[in-house]
This record gives C-alpha cells, structure tokens and sequence, in this order.
C-alpha cells in the first residue's frame, strides 16, 4: 500500500479502491496508553496528535487485511499478528489477507519510536494493538449487523466471518460498508483467555503456501521494465578507499552500461546480474587500503587476553568480589573466547531504487524502514515522506539487516542516484560475508570463590570486546557510562550472579576498525555460552549433577527452573544413554523468555568432512508467557538451535592483513542439513509476562553441547567453534 499515513479516511479509501470500500480500523497510541480507533475517527484523531499507525481492512468481498508495520523474516510474525486481529475479530481465518505497512512516523515501534523488527518483540509490544483492533471492527460490525436485522446489538453475536441474530445471517463484507460510518466505541472489550480459540492453538503459517509457490516477493525478486542491475567493488579493507580506477574492461563486458563511484566504492551497472558480476571482476582498481591494513585476529585475540586480565569499567558491582576471592580457599578461574561471526543470511543483501521526478522508492528487505527513509532522504536531498519503502518478505537477516548506517541501502540509493536511472544493487554471498558487520569477538576472565559445598559465593568477570552501540545513532539511549549494555546481557543479570552479596563485572570495548552488530540473541549469543558452561565447571567440580546443581541455584527463579524442569524430564536426564553417548544441559533467559535445553552428543572416530562432535538430540523447553501460536514458537526454536549449532560447530570470520579470510559457505561453515539433530519442543503453560521467540532459542545450544563433551571425554572447552584435540577418540 502507497498511501500517505497522514490521509484522512477518505483519502486512505481512495487509495484501497481496488479492493472495494468497506471497514477501516486505524490504531492509534496516545502516549504511553494503546487502544483502538476506528477509522471515523482517524482525521479527528490526528488533528489531535494521535496518529494511526496500523489499518486493519475489512473489504465487500469478506477478506480482512491486516497491514504490518513489522518486517515478516522467517519468525512467522506474518501469522502471529494476524491471529491476534483474526481472535476479537471472530473472522472466517481462510480469509485473512496480510500487507508489510509502507515506512511512516505512525508504525512506529511502540517501545522504540521507530519502525523497525528486531529485539524478538514484535508479538509483546502487539499483543494488545492488534487484539483491540479486531475487536473494535467486530463491535462496529455488530453494530451495523442490529441496524441491518433491526434488533438490539445485545442478541447479534459472531462467529467465522458472519453475524448472526437468530436466524438472521450476513456476512462481514456485506456489512462492512455500513459499519464503516458508525461511531467506534471509546473502549472495546477482550475476550477472557479462556474464550480464545486462535490464540493459543497451533496455527499454520500464511505466508507459506506464498513461499513454497514462488508467489512471496523477497528483495532479490522485484524486476520491473528499464532496471538495471549493479554489483559494487568495495575496498577488500574496511576503511578503504578508491585512489584510482580504469573502466575500459568493464565497460567493455557485453550488457555493462555504466561504471559509477560512489562512497562504498566503484559500481558497474549493467542489463542484468552476470553481465555486471563480470564487469566488476574486470575492472581495475587502486585501493588506498587506509589505517587497519595490518589488522589481524590472532593479534586482536592476545591483546584481549591481556585486557581481560585487567579491570575495566565497571558495569555491575556489590559488595566486594575482589576481597572475598582473596580470602577464598577455594576458586574456579577461566577464561573464554569466542570469535567474530557473520550473519549470512540465505538471501544476499540487494535493494532497489527508483528515483523519479523528486520521489524514491525503495523495494528491499529491511529491519530498520525508518532510518533506511532517513538516509535516502539525505543523500537525495529530499524529505523523508518522499521516500517509499516497500518492504519485502526477508530471506533472513539476523540483524544484518537492521544497520545504524543503513548501509546497503544507502549504498544502493547511491548507485541510482550515480547511474541515473533505477537499479537494483546485488551482493555476492562473497561481498556479504568479507564486507559486512560482524557479531564482536569477545574474552572473557572469570573468577568465583566457592564455599565448602560448592557453591559460588564471590565472583569476578571481566568482559573484553567491541560495542556494537558506541559511535551509533543508539549510543545516546543505550550507551550508559560508557557501558553497552548488550555487551554485559546475560551476565549482569544473570541468577547465578545477582543473588550472591560479592560480585563485581567489568567491560573493556576496545576499538579495532571491524564493524560489528547485534548478530541473533546479540550479547546474550557469546554471555550465555560462556555463563552456562562456567556453571557446569562449578557442578563438577564441586562433584554435584549438573541439573542438581543449577536447580539449587536457580531456587530463587522459578522460571528458569520450570524451564529447567520439563527440559530434564522430557529429555530423560539421569536414565542410561547408548555406549558413547553423553547429555549436557544449559539453562539461560534472554528477551523476556526462559530456555532450557539438553543435547545429546557423541565424537565420531572417523567423521570425514562432517564436525567430529555428533548432536543427536535437543530437547528445549521454553516459557514465553502466552505462546499466541505454539507452531510458531517450536519453528523458532528449532531455528536458533540450528542457528547456534552451526556457529558453535563451525563458524568464525577471521582477519589477515585487514583482510576477512573467509568468503562463502566451504570455508564459512554454518549447519549443514546431515547435521540437522532431532529436536523437541516443550512449551511451559504459563500467563507470566510474555517474552520474545525469534531469538532465545540460540543462546543455550553451544554450551548444552559443550557441556556434553566434558561428561563424554572430560575436556573442557572454552572457545568456539569447539574443536577437540586429535587425542581425544
């Protein structure tokens, strides 16, 4: 939909006419307060500042389209707002119809003011919008339904798309019109949870006969007549420059048309894709390779460890660690690393841009449509709402797609702006993998004092790695005395940590000139790795079961011990396991949901190209508060253990010379299908706050794993990927 968010009903009608008149309900957040509005009231809402900032449309021919100002990327958002609408609403399910909403102050986030997907909470921060919507459409049907069957609004119930009055029947589109002119009620009721029959109920997903057809547009999909299709050679060294180029090769490549340079570096634009991957490979460019030429991991590695060793600033502190270990008779002290990682998402960055008569529009998959309209705007010289961001569906992103720069799109916006006519700027997987951002590499030091049974009285950490917030647009908000916040999650906040009276936690945000972002689970991807297998080192060495152990330190947390709990049990915890065999066990919070996961793995003798760790089994259980359609929840989980199982396994990016080493997916290794473990899902029934699903599901498999090694062959380890020594059979 193109409309302008600011129209008055009337205008945003005009706009749907292809579909037909009918119901327009229009959300609106007035402060920190969230109801619905109906679309009536929409001009008057907005010359009193309350801005619609979603539509919900109900059309004569009985489809209800529900228009998302969130980005559908794989987390099945596409289904669970949908539910939501469809559940107060009582439609008919078959015939929900769902629209990405255009990029507009109105969608913003309601807890970040900006559009954006990200942080897993789009499904909380909806969860009453989208409920109130349905059900301000289903009173104002109602309400035309009495007027229609000339009977009180009380004896008009609803079900499956239709009112009914006895034996009178009409369907929602038949109605729609009428009910587009009444008054929206001021407030709406909810259903009682126990009324729900979608919410709650395993629901399949709608955008997946689009996907499984061909139907679903991702970025790398739009094609429209006279685009042109550009590749960008970008300096092999992040913060290099262009000194010198020669065009003549390239331009000499059948189907080039133009060679162009822009900030990021030399764009060849051609009639289609191979014609312009040839012309880059042809042309020549002089890079000045700038200030990190000599960058090298193995060097940023050693210097981390000497920082780690070190105090820096102080995150989190009480009472005094430092005393307490001092006096201890008994400490544990360990030091972890984890490497640079990539995103890698299966679709390859790519934005398209058309720049016409002082309007652009942009068609790609993006996280983040309110920075991505701001900096086209800039470079364009226009005003943001001349910018039209049509948001496709996402062939993953990860966060990837969620840059502060909107740097691939800006780059792309570049390139038309160059060439002069619209084009669609493609990334190799290769471009994707050696110039994109990087989840941090970090080090990390550990000490914990312990008392006679074992248990942690006293702890020490020191943190070592870059901020993915200083120097961002988000550093004002979330950069607090100089400590990232997602640098220190799963830690500071950690319930092995906050119950004890001596604990002291301190960060150290080197600059390296590698450009890093929040990457699936951000910090809480390398702190609860590191946090859950320094746990299973306290569980044996105070020579106790590991899930005995945790659950008398997670005594005070009963989310996570419920988690904890189901996991256990389902997985069969304590019963035998086959000959060479072993299970390890984390537990860890991350967005407001609680995972437990166990992992049954065994070291293959003879593995040929395969990881030498086998994981056969991964039994989870979660508790996300309500879990809207549990099919989603499960996909979720599934999907960040394979995630986190690849880069536990396999994954790094590493620097030589300023250069990233890897380039595709034979040396940039993620989870290959063979590797696939059985999975079992088990949701906690719960009604505490609801958390998020798109990524807490990654940060318990690596040190799950891990520590079924150490059960397996009593080796420790403390890096990722794991790798073990060639003696150990």
């Amino acid at each position: 939909m193109n409309a302008r968010l600011n129209s008055s009903r009337r205008t945003f009608l005009k706009s749907t006419a292809t579909i037909g008149a009918g119901l327009v309900v229009a959300f609106v957040v007035p402060g920190a307060r969230r109801f619905a509005q109906a679309a009536p009231e929409a001009a008057a809402a907005a010359s009193t500042g309350l801005e619609p900032n979603a539509y919900l449309r109900i059309a004569p021919d009985d489809s209800v389209t529900v228009l998302l100002a969130h980005s559908e990327m794989g987390q099945g958002i596409w289904t669970t707002l949908a539910m939501l609408v469809a559940e107060e609403l009582d439609a008919d399910w078959t015939r929900i119809r769902v629209e990405h909403a255009p990029a507009a102050p109105p969608f913003a986030h309601t807890a970040f003011g900006m559009q954006m997907t990200g942080g897993s909470t789009t499904t909380w921060s909806e969860f009453d919008r989208y409920r109130q919507a349905g059900a301000t459409a289903r009173a104002l049907l109602v309400a035309a339904a009495a007027q229609k069957f000339n009977v009180p609004a009380a004896q008009v119930r609803t079900e499956n798309g239709t009112a009914i009055a006895g034996d009178q029947r009409a369907r929602y589109g038949e109605l729609a019109v009428q009910a587009a002119t009444l008054q929206a009620p001021a407030k709406v009721a909810l259903k009682d949870p126990k009324a729900w029959k979608l919410i709650g109920h395993p629901t399949k997903r709608l955008d997946t006969p689009e996907k499984i057809t061909g139907r679903a547009q991702f970025g790398m999909d739009v094609q429209f007549e006279g685009l042109l299709t550009a590749v960008v050679a970008r300096a092999p060294v992040f913060g290099g420059t262009v000194k010198s180029f020669d065009a003549t090769a390239a331009k000499a490549v059948p189907g080039v048309r133009d060679v162009v340079q822009v900030p990021s570096g030399v764009a060849v634009v051609a009639d289609h894709y191979w014609a312009a991957k040839l012309g880059r490979d042809a042309l020549k460019v002089e890079w000045d390779a700038g200030p990190n030429a000599a960058l090298d991991t193995t060097s940023l590695h050693e210097q981390f460890r000497t920082l780690a060793l070190t105090d820096g600033l102080l995150a989190k502190q009480a009472g005094d660690a430092k005393g307490a270990l001092t006096r201890a008779t008994r400490t544990l002290e360990a030091q972890y690393h984890v490497p640079y990682l990539a995103h890698a998402p299966m679709e390859p960055l790519n934005a398209t841009v058309k720049f016409e008569n002082g309007v652009c529009d942009i068609w790609t998959g993006t996280q983040f449509q309110t920075l991505d309209q701001q900096v086209a705007a800039k470079i364009l010289g226009i005003t943001p709402d001349k910018v039209n961001i049509h948001t496709t569906f996402l062939g993953g992103a990860f966060g990837r797609r969620a840059t502060p720069t909107s740097d691939f799109v800006s780059e792309a916006v570049e390139v038309a702006k160059a060439a002069g006519k619209p084009v669609k700027t493609v990334w190799t997987r290769e471009d994707d993998i050696r110039g994109g951002y990087y989840r941090p590499m970090y080090v990390q030091q550990a000490r914990i004092a312990l008392d006679d049974a074992g248990k942690p009285v006293a702890w020490h950490h020191v943190l070592v790695g870059q901020s993915i917030l200083i120097g961002s647009p988000f550093e004002a908000m979330m950069v607090k005395g100089g400590i990232d916040g997602t640098s220190v999650e799963g830690v500071v906040d950690s319930p092995y940590i906050v119950d004890l009276a001596d604990h002291r936690i301190d960060l150290h945000s080197p600059r390296t000139g590698i450009p890093v972002l929040w990457w699936r689970s951000v910090g809480h991807s390398y702190n609860g790795f590191i946090m859950e297998s320094l746990v299973d080192e306290l569980a044996h060495a105070a020579k106790q079961d590991p899930v005995e152990y945790r659950r008398a330190l997670l005594a005070r947390h009963p989310r996570h011990l419920a988690a904890l709990n189901l996991a256990a049990e389902k997985s069969g915890w304590g019963s035998p396991l086959a000959q060479g065999r072993a299970r390890g066990v984390a537990v860890h919070e991350s967005f407001g949901s609680f995972i437990a996961q166990v992992a049954e793995v065994s070291i293959d003798p003879n593995p040929g190209p395969r990881h030498r760790v086998r994981v056969h089994r991964v039994v989870c259980a979660i508790d996300c508060g309500v879990a809207v359609n549990p099919e989603g929840v499960r996909a979720q989980m599934e999907s960040g253990i394979a995630f986190g199982l690849g880069a536990a396994l396999h994954s790094a990016v590493t620097f030589k010379d300023g250069r990233v080493q890897e380039s595709n997916f034979h040396d940039y290794r993620v989870l290959r299908m063979d590797e696939m473990p059985q999975i079992e899902v088990h949701i906690v029934p719960s009604t505490e706050k609801m958390g998020g699903a798109g990524e807490p599901g990654t940060p318990p498999i690596a040190p799950a794993v891990a520590n079924a090694i150490f059960a397996l062959t009593g080796q420790r380890l403390r890096e990722l990927p794991l790798r073990l020594p060639d003696t150990v059979a």
